[in-house]
């Protein structure tokens, strides 16, 4: 009787274990992301750049829930300002983070365009959805920039769709007396990438977008200053430039070098990158700061070209890159418990988009020569940043301890109380009648979800603890952008082709 028993209690653990076994294994391999799931992923993040349009929608608009908004942009000031995107979950048209989307944007097709198949033509529609504006921002008037459309505090005293807008659509510029070299070589380095990203399908407007960026670019090096001086209240604190001007400066001197294949622009690099900021060491990429990105951009010639010019590029990329990589002698970066990479509790994705793009950017540069990190005594091959980057993609994707996605409209759970206008309140389409200023707050501070999916929007993300509150209020953690998706359409591309 007592062997029976110490058999039956035996075969129970062995049950118990083998069940705790596969609860095991569905938990790990539960996020094993296909191929197919990257490019499911990557439709999506390149959709979401619809739900921010602005302007007279085309007849092929995906997401039909939008409608026709800021139709009469700039007509005030006598210029079409018509176009162009919503940076977030506001109706305001910045001109510094749009520019450094469509930056991002062109970057990630000019890297990774050939693993985007199908996607490729909806990723170029949405860079030159921004080039379009940004051309007519640049060219309306001689020795002028506008760079902004919308007065954000009147924008954000109301809660509306950006169909009903009845807020000042005022329009702001950067000109000699009044500079703004930051925003002027940030649209620059967006006109020159994007030059590359249509010189063979359409070499036409690729050389309008040249011809203006260089323009523009020797308006921004010529009137220098800050343009968060020249604007303050209606750019700051929402797109401050607390970095400077320097940066973009470079960034744009960068992306015209490798646009034109000037040589003024290698010359320009040589004589003023020291003061521009070639020898900091800076951890942060973001639509305000440049340095990591611009190291990694000319980095390439080096590792590619063997461009003796640019060999302390590839040091001070190595150095940004060994920061982020745990076991590096130099690591430095925060990673939450859940393993997501951490900069700040407002927007935190935006860091980790952005990183993960550099990462998989270097490591294609690396793979050119079968080059590696160099961190103190410690190497460090292209394959480990590829590794970091899709930990940090797979997490936003829903491999995380919340067991959501941050990205809307894709996986089982995902945010459905994003801090966005459009989405939030009843489409156009199906509440034709107007939504006034003040009507729409009882829609913001409903528990409710939102009745229109921005689909591929990724939210700012979850604290540092890997807790996420899905709440429309908080927009720290549930508020959509531009600069967030940009580069992740990159890696996306990359992943789909990689797995």
């Amino acid at each position: 009787m007592a062997h029976a028993t110490i058999m039956g209690s035996l075969k129970m653990l062995i049950l118990c274990y083998t069940f705790f076994l596969l609860i095991n294994l569905s938990h790990n391999f539960a996020f094993a992301f296909t191929s197919q799931d990257y490019s499911d992923a990557l439709e999506k993040s390149i959709l979401f750049f619809e739900g921010q349009r602005s302007g007279k929608l085309p007849a092929n608009q995906r997401l039909k829930w939008r409608g026709d908004s800021g139709l009469s942009d700039g007509s005030g000031y006598h210029v079409d300002l018509v176009g162009g995107y919503y940076d977030a979950g506001d109706n305001v048209k910045f001109g510094l983070p749009m520019a450094f989307t469509t930056t991002l944007l062109a970057w990630s097709v000019i890297e990774f365009g050939s693993s985007m198949h199908n996607q490729l033509g909806n990723a170029k529609e949405a860079i030159r959805w921004s080039t379009d504006y940004l051309l007519k921002a640049a060219t309306a008037s001689p020795n002028t920039l506008y760079v902004q459309v919308g007065d954000p505090n009147q924008d954000h005293r109301c809660w509306e769709r950006p169909e009903d807008m009845d807020t000042p659509r005022n329009v702001y510029k950067v000109s000699p007396q009044n500079p703004g070299s930051d925003v002027a070589a940030e649209t620059a380095a967006a006109l020159a990438a994007a030059s590359i990203v249509f010189k063979d399908s359409d070499p036409s407007y690729s050389s309008t977008l040249l011809h203006t960026a260089q323009k523009v670019f020797d308006f921004a090096d010529k009137y220098r200053g800050a343009y968060s001086d020249s604007l303050s209240s209606v750019v700051c604190p929402f797109y401050c430039s607390y970095s400077g001007y320097n940066d973009e400066l470079l960034w744009g001197a960068s992306w015209l070098h490798r646009a034109s294949q000037d040589s003024t622009y290698l010359s320009y690099i040589q004589s003023n990158g020291q003061t521009m900021g070639a020898n900091d060491d800076d951890y942060s990429f973001s639509w305000d700061d440049k340095r990591p990105g611009t190291k990694i951009v000319l980095s390439k010639d080096f590792l590619e070209k063997s461009t003796q010019e640019f060999q302390a590029y590839k040091v001070h990329s190595d150095n940004y890159i060994c920061s982020l990589i745990p076991g590096s002698p130099s690591f430095q970066a925060q990673y939450t418990p859940g393993g997501l990479l951490y900069k700040g509790s407002g927007s935190n994705l935006q860091y980790v988009t952005a990183s993960s793009f550099l990462l998989l950017t270097y490591a294609k540069y690396l793979r050119s020569n079968g080059g590696v990190v160099s961190c103190g005594s410690s190497r460090f091959p292209a394959e480990k940043l590829i590794e970091l980057a899709k930990k940090q993609v797979d997490y936003i994707l829903g491999d995380n301890p919340a067991r959501i996605s941050y990205m809307v409209g894709f996986g089982q759970k995902y945010p459905l109380r994003v801090h966005h206008r459009g989405s939030s309140l009843p489409s156009v389409h199906t509440h034709p009648a107007h939504i006034g200023c003040n009507d729409g707050f009882q829609s913001l501070n409903s528990g409710s979800p939102n009745p229109n999916v921005l689909v591929g929007a990724i939210v700012g993300g979850p604290d540092n603890r890997d807790n996420f509150e899905d709440d429309r209020n908080n927009y720290q953690q549930s508020e959509p952008a531009t600069y967030i998706n940009a580069p992740l359409v990159g890696a996306l591309a990359f992943l789909s082709a990689a797995v």
